[in-house]
């Protein structure tokens, strides 16, 4: 997405993980007006990501549990630009071979936990939409919103059940 619009001030991005091969179907109302859609993993099979790319343009990257020839085309991680920021997008962030912020990555995407957080660490948003389908921990099922502007990046979860 290096070539985005540099006129458009605000870019959403749809944040979803461990849809083991289901796609709610809210996702594609919560989705509706994102700019991009970045799914991290556990996927489940290429159906959810043709579904994904129906609402937007979508990357995934490849999950622990993802197997099988589709599986050949996801990365195991990927970084997007967008808006001059760094994406970078990981199934399990204990793999990530980097060190933000020193890579200059502004947002860390995960997924592999289920369990939803948006945090801040040293200058970069670490973001897990939590599971679309299996939440554990007593977590509802959620995707997340990821919004970048010029100056500001933010996060919010989505709960699903409601």
């Amino acid at each position: 997405m290096s070539g985005t619009d540099p006129d458009k001030t605000s870019y959403f991005v749809g944040v979803i993980s461990d849809t083991h091969g289901r796609l709610p179907q809210a996702v594609s109302k919560v989705f509706q007006n994102t700019d991009l859609i970045v799914h991290a993993g556990d996927v489940g099979g290429p159906e959810i990501i043709d579904a994904l790319e129906k609402i937007a343009p979508t990357r995934a990257v490849r999950g622990n549990m993802d197997s099988g020839r589709w599986t050949r085309e996801l990365p195991a991680n990927d970084t997007i630009e967008v808006k001059r920021r760094r994406l970078c997008a990981i199934h399990d962030v204990y793999d990530l071979d980097i060190t933000p912020p020193s890579d200059s990555c502004d947002v860390v995407i995960f997924g592999h936990t289920h369990r939803p957080l948006v945090e801040k660490r040293q200058g970069v948003l670490y973001l897990n939409p939590g599971s679309a389908v299996h939440p554990r921990f007593g977590y509802p099922p959620s995707v997340a919103l990821l919004e970048l502007k010029d100056d500001e990046i933010s996060a919010r979860l989505i709960d699903l059940s409601k």
